[in-house]
């Protein structure tokens, strides 16, 4: 396929904003890293928050079930829509709606309420399902995955940024007078604000694909109908188990990486969710190496080649956690924090590099099953850290073993399927 104006590009140059397709590749990590502000902001204001609304372990192991668990839903919903709405319309109408409970939460005054406005923003972490599909209708095959590991990685990057940022607008409200109950419901209007921006940003300069919005083109039957056969496809759920433990475990450590350090090494706000914030920082580059790997592996052996490097990192990410959760000191686990956040979002950026090319004509189902995978196992997780004949430490490595099991599955299953037929594709294209 030659890089014009209606076509997917068969390149992806990150400094350019040349063309819808490269327009929308920007508008789209940047919309998704917004998202992750309101549907993490909270995460880092924790240590506060459990002091204003007096939680105990329990409530703030629900709460981070509950930041979860609403995204299953709504990524399987989000899926659906951009196959038959387009990403354009479904990632407008999820901002506005996700805005709402975000500058709301601050209305809570008790575990409940406070417990329902979670539940509500977790409605935004479907934002990821849309971001994958609308980098996947801009690029070629031979470049989708690199494209969806980093548009998904710099947009991943704002679970790291918000856990560094939202402590400072505390701090900064508190310095202004504000007391620390006012000082963290204040704080969450900025990302609500920031997600209305997104929102005008995304309907006015992007479009659904290279040849326009689905509302303008002519729509085919093929492409008017679902296949829920594809349900059927072990590949599919393969591809959720392995989403599960390792974008399921990134979205676990961004809920309680600030509270553990607090609790764990005495930390002080602002500096428990800096360290926190250097996970969430390794997806400037390590999402994207694992599509980038993923592509050119693909090039030479296809997806049974991207399968074995899916189960590979996947491997080095549990060893990676178990040394984390058996850390003796805070220099050490700040070490292999980072070690296994190299392979965990390298494993993101692989299960993504190999998710659009399990049923071409239904990207957004698939997306969207596999994208709710990583939340369902961001909800079981969230279990073990509510438990309170469990310690932080006993749940990282618990999970740690639970990954290494993932990436033998995964060792296992064959993804070379359609393989052929994507490459005909390419070939012909």
């Amino acid at each position: 396929m030659s890089d014009n104006l209606h076509q997917p590009l068969t390149r992806l140059n990150i400094f350019s904003i040349k063309g819808v397709q490269m327009r929308t590749f920007h508008i789209t990590w940047f919309t998704f890293f917004v998202c992750f502000f309101g549907w993490f902001g909270l995460a880092p204001l924790m240590p506060a928050i459990k002091d204003d609304l007096h939680l105990d372990k329990p409530q703030i192991g629900n709460l981070v079930i509950a930041s979860v668990s609403g995204t299953v839903i709504a990524r399987l919903l989000i899926g659906r829509l951009c196959d038959t709405w387009g990403p354009r319309k479904t990632y407008t109408a999820l901002l506005l709606a996700g805005a709402i409970p975000v500058m709301c939460v601050g209305l809570a005054h008790d575990y409940t309420s406070f417990l329902l406005f979670r539940l509500a923003i977790s409605i935004i972490g479907a934002s990821f399902v849309i971001t994958q599909f609308h980098t996947s209708m801009m690029f070629a095959p031979q470049i989708k995955g690199t494209a969806n590991a980093v548009a998904g990685g710099w947009g991943n990057l704002g679970g790291g940024i918000t856990n560094m940022t939202m402590p400072l607008i505390f701090a900064a409200m508190v310095a202004a007078g504000y007391t620390k109950p006012e000082a963290w419901r204040y704080a969450m209007v900025f990302p609500g604000m920031l997600m209305l921006i997104a929102a005008f940003l995304y309907w006015r300069f992007t479009k659904d694909t290279p040849a326009g919005n689905f509302s303008e083109m002519e729509r085919t039957n093929g492409r008017k109908k679902t296949n829920y056969g594809v349900l059927k496809d072990w590949r599919v759920w393969a591809l959720s188990l392995a989403y599960a433990v390792c974008f399921g475990m990134e979205i676990t450590f961004d809920n309680v990486a600030a509270l553990h350090f607090v609790q764990e090494y005495k930390l002080s706000l602002a500096t428990a969710g800096f360290c926190a914030g250097l996970f969430g920082f390794m997806n400037l580059f390590a999402r994207a190496l694992g599509g980038i790997f993923a592509d050119k592996i693909g090039k030479l052996y296809g997806l049974w080649g991207k399968g074995i490097l899916l189960a590979l990192v996947l491997l080095l990410e549990g060893f990676g956690l178990i040394l984390f959760a058996k850390s003796g000191s805070f220099g050490a686990a700040i070490f292999f924090m980072i070690l296994f956040a190299l392979f965990l979002k390298m494993a993101n950026g692989a299960t993504y590099a190999i998710t659009p090319f399990i049923d071409e004509k239904n990207v957004g189902l698939v997306s969207g099953i596999v994208g709710a995978g990583g939340n369902v196992g961001g909800m079981l997780f969230g279990f073990l850290f509510k438990a309170r004949g469990i310690t932080y430490a006993d749940a990282f490595s618990y999970i740690g073993m639970i990954v290494i099991g993932v990436s033998l599955i995964i060792l296992v299953t064959r993804f070379s399927k359609a393989e052929r037929r994507v490459r005909i594709k390419v070939a012909i294209g």
